[in-house]
C-alpha cells in the first residue's frame, strides 16, 4: 500500500468508485487526463460511497450549512483522489499539487467560499504535506452548479520525476 493510502486508512477514509451521473446524462471527457508530467482534473463533486452525488444537495447559506459545505469540499477531494488514483495507479506519483479551482453553489449574499474550499485543502495538505500538498487556489461563489452540488472542484497536479 503507498504512503498516502496509509494515510487515507488511518484517518479511516476510503476513495469512492467512479462517479456515478444520474441516468439520462453524458459526461464525454475524462476526469483526469494525463499530458506528460502534468495532470488535469476536471471537475469533480462530492460523492456518496456507491458514487453517486452525495447529501445534501443545493445552495450553502441556505440548504446546505457552512458546515456541510466544508464536509461536501473534503468528499470532493476524495472524489478526486479516487479519479487520480484509477488513472495513475498510485497516488504517490503526485509530485506537487499546482492549482486548485474550487466552485461553491452559493445563496445568494453567501460569501465565505473560502471556508467551504477549505475543507478540500485541509484534507489534501493532511495527506500530501505541506510541500507536495501546497497549492495555489481560487474559490468562488457560483449562481448554479450541476445537478444542484454545492460544491465542484477542479485542478492541476505535477507527477514526480522518474525515479525521484
Amino acid at each position: 500500500m503507498s504512503v498516502i493510502e496509509n494515510r487515507l486508512s488511518a484517518l479511516g477514509l476510503s476513495l469512492p468508485p467512479p462517479p456515478r451521473p444520474p441516468q439520462d446524462v453524458v459526461l464525454p471527457f475524462r476526469f483526469v487526463r494525463v499530458i506528460g508530467a502534468r495532470v488535469l482534473i476536471s471537475g469533480h463533486g462530492p460523492q456518496a460511497p456507491d458514487g453517486t452525488f452525495a447529501l445534501p444537495l443545493g445552495k450553502v447559506g441556505a440548504e446546505v450549512s457552512l458546515e456541510q459545505g466544508y464536509f461536501a469540499a473534503r468528499l470532493t477531494a476524495l472524489s478526486i483522489l479516487g479519479s487520480l488514483h484509477r488513472t495513475l495507479g498510485d497516488l504517490d506519483r503526485i509530485g506537487a499539487w499546482v492549482r486548485v479551482f474550487g466552485m461553491v453553489n452559493s445563496a445568494p449574499g453567501f460569501n465565505k467560499q473560502p471556508s467551504v474550499i477549505n475543507g478540500f485543502s485541509d484534507l489534501i495538505l493532511e495527506l500530501f504535506g505541506p510541500e507536495v500538498g501546497a497549492h495555489s487556489r481560487s474559490a468562488v461563489g457560483m449562481a448554479e452548479l450541476p445537478f444542484n452540488m454545492p460544491v465542484e472542484i477542479e485542478g492541476e497536479l505535477e507527477l514526480k520525476s522518474p525515479g525521484a
